[in-house]
């Protein structure tokens, strides 16, 4: 018999250490392995916005289990019955998207815990349970899973306290990329007033007592962001990465 793992990640988050990451939407356990081995603190796998499925995620998660780096996970949308299968399958940190309200995050804390604190349904032999190993699980799973809740709109950036004060989350991600476009700026994620939403942004979730994270590749950007206080950064996305990296090669030949 085994015991359950101390979630590492959420302890340095909610203990505001930094951590850096990189957004995953390629959908590769082999893309997850070798990034596993690159030195990020952790990868988010996205189901929002790629073709990752449930049985893709299980084998990102295997291929990420030899490596240091911890997986963080998207799902598309804020479903307790997903996250359920997430959580069954060993998903320990979530970040949900298009969190709008006070309800809606504590309808998705709800969805991480079992009953009574939560609705989460009882699976014995998971693989979160290690097949049934973890004597432990039930009594110790709620408090190791790290919710992270985005606020990706005006209105939800404007309700960053009330969400904030919902027991159970335990940090708020401010998307740029649909903030911008909500402010009238789509697809300039990087613009001086998202920058500036974004910044007073960290600054509120940092005093209502939450870790604060971004996603942006605009170096200068995410560093501005750490300075602010967040210590959820992810930096670029393995796509991007590929793309942008292959064509500079191919232009040094001509």
């Amino acid at each position: 018999m085994t015991t359950l793992a101390e979630n590492t990640l959420k302890r340095d988050l909610v203990g505001q250490q930094p951590r850096i990451g990189l957004w995953c939407t390629l959908a590769s356990p082999t893309v997850a392995e070798l990034l596993g081995g690159s030195g990020y603190d952790f990868l988010v796998l996205d189901c929002e916005h790629s073709p990752n499925d449930l049985t893709s995620i299980l084998l990102q998660l295997q291929a990420l289990s030899g490596t240091p780096t911890q997986a963080v996970v998207r799902p598309p949308v804020n479903d307790p019955v997903l996250f359920k299968r997430l959580l069954d399958i060993g998903v320990r940190n979530l970040l949900v998207p298009m969190v709008q309200s006070a309800e809606e995050a504590r309808a998705a804390v709800a969805a991480c815990r079992y009953p009574p604190r939560g609705i989460r349904g009882v699976a014995g032999s998971t693989r979160a349970t290690n097949f049934g190993r973890a004597t432990d699980y039930f009594a110790r799973a709620d408090d190791g899973i790290c919710l992270i809740v985005q606020v990706e709109t005006r209105v939800a950036v404007e309700r960053i306290e009330e969400i904030a004060a919902v027991d159970g989350v335990d940090g708020i991600f401010v998307g740029p990329g649909d903030l911008s476009a909500d402010m009238g700026l789509l697809g300039q994620p990087a613009h001086p007033d998202v920058r500036a939403a974004v910044s007073a942004a960290i600054r509120r979730i940092r005093a209502a007592g939450r870790f604060a994270g971004v996603l942006t590749p605009v170096e200068d950007f995410a560093k501005a962001c750490l300075a602010d206080g967040a210590v959820f950064v992810s930096v670029g996305n393995d796509l991007s990465l590929l793309a942008r990296q292959s064509e500079a090669l191919r232009k040094r030949f001509g």
